[in-house]
C-alpha cells in the first residue's frame, strides 16, 4: 500500500475577480430567484406597486448575500488520498480512500467532496459530507477498476461549498494527484524445465572456476556461511579483516523475452485483442522467470528494453525480484504499438548472443521477418515462439474456418531453425501453451540428442 499523500489546500483561496467568481457560482435555484426579483422590480416600476418592489427586492437580493457570505467564509481544510494497492492488474479493482481534516478553529457547512477520474475507471464519485467540527476527519472511499492497461491520473480532489438555501455554490480544488497502474494479467504458469536451457538457481548451477593458483585467487569479505577452509589467510594478513577465496562465482542463467509490438503485425483492440493476449503472455513469463531464479531481460522489436536494466537483465532474490517485477509491469502497462516494420533491431541485439533462453511473443509475419527470426536461435540455449495465429483472431466465432497456409508455413520455418515455435490461437491458455512448449521442446532435445549419438 501506498503511504497517504498528504495534500493541504485552503478552501478560502480565491482566484482574481471575486464578486465575478461569487456570482458564477450562482445555482439555477439563485439565479431564477435573482431573475424574478428584477422583473419583479421593473413591473412594481411600470404598475406603480410599492409593495411589488419591496418584494422583487428581497427577491433579488437573498441569492447576492448568500453567495457574498459562501465567498467569505474562511474554511481551511486538508485533503489527502490513499490508493489499496497503486498498482492493480487489468481487470482488478483498486480502492480509494479519501480524507478530509478540518484544520481550522470554525466549524464547516455541508461540503461535497468531487474526484476526479478518467472515464475508463468508472463515474466520477461524489460524496457530501455534513458538518465538520474544529479538529474534525472524515473519510470516505470508491472503488475503480478497467480492463485497459496503462497509467491513469486521479485527481485533483475539490471540494464545493454551498449556502443552507443553496443559491450558490463554490468549487475549490486541491493541487494533489495520484496515479494509477492498471498492469497486464498475469498468469501463473507450470513450472516446466526446457530441454537446452542453462541451468538457474535452484535448478543446479553454472560456475565459473577462477584460474589456478595462489596469486590468482581473488579474495572478499568473510560472509556469514563461508566455510573456514576458504578463508585466504594471506588477504586476511594484509587486511585486517577476515577473508575468503572466491574460488567460484555462480553464474545465473538468463532469458530474454522478445515482444513483438509492431502495429502491423497486430488486428483490432480491446482488451480482448491479440495485442493485449501477446503483452499478457510476456508478462507471465518475465514473472515466473524472475521467480525460478533467472536473469530476465524484456526486449521489443525496436531493440530497446526496460530503463535501468543491466546487460544482463534483472536478477535478484526476495525483494529485488519484486522489485525487477514491478519495473518489468510498470514498463509493459503502458507499452504499445511500434512503427516499426521489421525485427532486424532486436535481432542486432540478441546477435552478440548470451546462451540463453530465448522466449518470443510474435505476431503475423511475412517471409524476410519469419527469416530473421530463425536466425535469432543461433546463439540461444533454447528458443521458444508463440505465433499468434492472425486468421483466427480477426474471423468471428460463426465465421468458418480459412486454411492458414501462410502462418503453418511461418511455423515451419522456425522449426527448422532450432526454434519450438507454436501457433497462438483466439482465447488460448498461457499455461496451457506453456505447457505444451515443454513437451514439444523435451521430444525436440531427445531427438537431437539421438541423432548425434
Amino acid at each position: 500500500m501506498s503511504s497517504w499523500g498528504a495534500g493541504p489546500a485552503e478552501a478560502d483561496r480565491g482566484e482574481a475577480g471575486g464578486v465575478r467568481t461569487a456570482l458564477a457560482g450562482l445555482t439555477t435555484r439563485g439565479r431564477s430567484f435573482l431573475a424574478a426579483g428584477i422583473a419583479a422590480a421593473i413591473c412594481s416600476f411600470v404598475l406603480g406597486l410599492s409593495e411589488l418592489l419591496r418584494v422583487g427586492l428581497l427577491l433579488a437580493v437573498l441569492p447576492l448575500i448568500c453567495a457574498a457570505v459562501l465567498y467569505r467564509t474562511r474554511y481551511r481544510v486538508a485533503a489527502s488520498r490513499r490508493l489499496a494497492p497503486a498498482r492493480v492488474p487489468a481487470g482488478s479493482e483498486a480502492r480509494v480512500h479519501l480524507r478530509m481534516d478540518n484544520v481550522s478553529r470554525l466549524p464547516t457547512g455541508l461540503l461535497m467532496l468531487q474526484d476526479r477520474v478518467p472515464y475508463v475507471l468508472g463515474p466520477r464519485p461524489r460524496f457530501v459530507l455534513d458538518r465538520v467540527e474544529p479538529g474534525g476527519r472524515r473519510e470516505v472511499s470508491y472503488r475503480v477498476r478497467s480492463d485497459l492497461r496503462g497509467r491513469y491520473p486521479l485527481g485533483p480532489l475539490q471540494l464545493r461549498l454551498t449556502d443552507p438555501f443553496g443559491m450558490c455554490e463554490l468549487t475549490r480544488s486541491f493541487s494533489t494527484h495520484d496515479t494509477l497502474t492498471v498492469i497486464p494479467r498475469v498468469e501463473p504458469l507450470s513450472p516446466v524445465r526446457f530441454g537446452g536451457e542453462a541451468k538457474g538457481y535452484g535448478d543446479g548451477r553454472q560456475r565459473s572456476l577462477a584460474l589456478a593458483g595462489e596469486d590468482d585467487v581473488i579474495p572478499r569479505g568473510y560472509r556469514y556461511g563461508d566455510d573456514l577452509r576458504r578463508v585466504h589467510w594471506r588477504s586476511t594478513a594484509r587486511y585486517g579483516e577476515l577473508m575468503v577465496r572466491r574460488e567460484e562465482q555462480p553464474r545465473r542463467s538468463r532469458c530474454t523475452v522478445l515482444l513483438d509490438t509492431r502495429g502491423g503485425a497486430y488486428e483490432g483492440a480491446g482488451p480482448d485483442s491479440a495485442f493485449e493476449w501477446a503483452v499478457s503472455g510476456a508478462a507471465s513469463v518475465l514473472v515466473h522467470m524472475l521467480e525460478r531464479g533467472f536473469s530476465v531481460r524484456l526486449l521489443t522489436d525496436s531493440g530497446t528494453a526496460v530503463p535501468g536494466e543491466g546487460a544482463d537483465g534483472f536478477a535478484g532474490t526476495g525483494q529485488e525480484t519484486a522489485d525487477a517485477a514491478g519495473l518489468m509491469m510498470d514498463t509493459l502497462a503502458v507499452i504499445d504499438h511500434s512503427d516499426g516494420t521489421g525485427l532486424s533491431r532486436a535481432y542486432d541485439v540478441l546477435r552478440g548472443g548470451n546462451e540463453g533462453l530465448l522466449i518470443a511473443f510474435l505476431g503475423d509475419l511475412d517471409e524476410e521477418q519469419a527469416a530473421t527470426v530463425a536466425k535469432m536461435s543461433r546463439r540461444s540455449g533454447g528458443a521458444v515462439a508463440f505465433v499468434l495465429d492472425p486468421d483466427t483472431w480477426t474471423r468471428e466465432a460463426t465465421d468458418v474456418p480459412r486454411p492458414g497456409g501462410r502462418h503453418e508455413e511461418r511455423l515451419r520455418m522456425l522449426r527448422e531453425a532450432g526454434w519450438t515455435a507454436l501457433s497462438v490461437p483466439r482465447g488460448a491458455s498461457p499455461d496451457e501453451l506453456w505447457r505444451q512448449a515443454d513437451r514439444e521442446r523435451s521430444g525436440l532435445t531427445a531427438v537431437t540428442g539421438e541423432a548425434r549419438g
